[in-house]
């Protein structure tokens, strides 16, 4: 089996990803950066997220587990002590492998600039650089509602728990294939009036957000800026991918344990 270590740079993060490599190394296993079948991510969610996208053009061959080194993550679910169980289980016990939604967003322009489709764990975002948000939400081609407002948060299920939930979304079980529509400070008078609660949309709607204010937007894929060439952004898109995240699981993954540790009592 091919695997490489990731790391969050701090110097723990780094001793123990280098601790792991030599171990996994000796029980025959190979090392390969390009290519791997197990991506083993120390430091945080945040990590994890760096390595889905670097390894998003692979995702039906590449599972992912991680060690956090900070504070408990929803991804990152081993902690270093565990580093030495985690790697003998890497070597000796064939993963169960589960699979969780990831969000589309296909953005298109005015002016004939070809189309940009990302893949997002966790979420994307919309905001206006200068001023209201300003935009038609349609969904199955359909208008919804025109929404003004500081702007617009799409989120999977596993990302529920992130931004998401700032915002006052729900938290969805990341079984589910679902995406969720969060609006950032709604402007609501005569002239424009949205739901203003989150909507949960199922695997075969999908959401199209078409751009009414000649401004300049900012689009986020996982916290990552996503480039906006020009102010002629017409649609942003957004739907349950085909693709799926694959996660490497060893032991049973209690998802409404980690919610209550993280948010309730930890």
């Amino acid at each position: 089996m091919k695997f490489t270590v990731a790391s969050r740079g701090d110097s723990l993060s780094n001793d123990l990803c280098k601790t792991i490599k030599e171990r996994l190394l000796k029980g025959d296993l190979i090392y390969d950066e390009e290519h791997p079948d197990i991506v083993i991510t120390v430091g945080g969610d945040g990590t994890l997220l760096e390595a889905f996208h670097l390894y998003s053009h692979r995702l039906e061959e590449t599972a992912f587990v991680g060690i956090h080194t900070g504070h408990l993550g929803f991804y990152a679910d081993w902690v270093p002590e565990e580093a030495e169980n985690l790697v003998t289980h890497i070597i000796k016990t064939p993963y169960q492998i589960v699979e969780y939604p990831l969000l589309e967003v296909v953005i298109r322009y005015r002016n004939g600039r070809p189309s940009k489709r990302h893949l997002a764990l966790n979420e994307s975002t919309i905001k206006s650089s200068e001023g209201s948000l300003v935009c038609n939400v349609e969904i199955k081609g359909e208008t919804f509602e025109t929404f003004r407002g500081d702007g617009l948060c799409m989120s999977t299920p596993s990302g529920s728990t992130a931004y998401n939930k700032a915002l006052g979304g729900a938290i969805l079980h990341p079984s589910l294939a679902s995406i969720q529509l969060s609006e950032m400070a709604s402007i609501n008078n005569r002239i424009y009036r949205t739901l203003g609660s989150p909507l949960v949309l199922p695997q075969h709607h999908t959401c199209l957000l078409k751009l009414l204010n000649n401004v300049s937007v900012q689009v986020t894929i996982d916290h990552f800026n996503v480039p906006i060439f020009d102010e002629n952004v017409d649609t942003i898109q957004c739907r349950v991918a085909e693709e799926k995240v694959r996660f490497a699981r060893f032991r049973p993954f209690p998802f409404w344990k980690r919610v209550k540790e993280s948010f309730i009592s930890g």
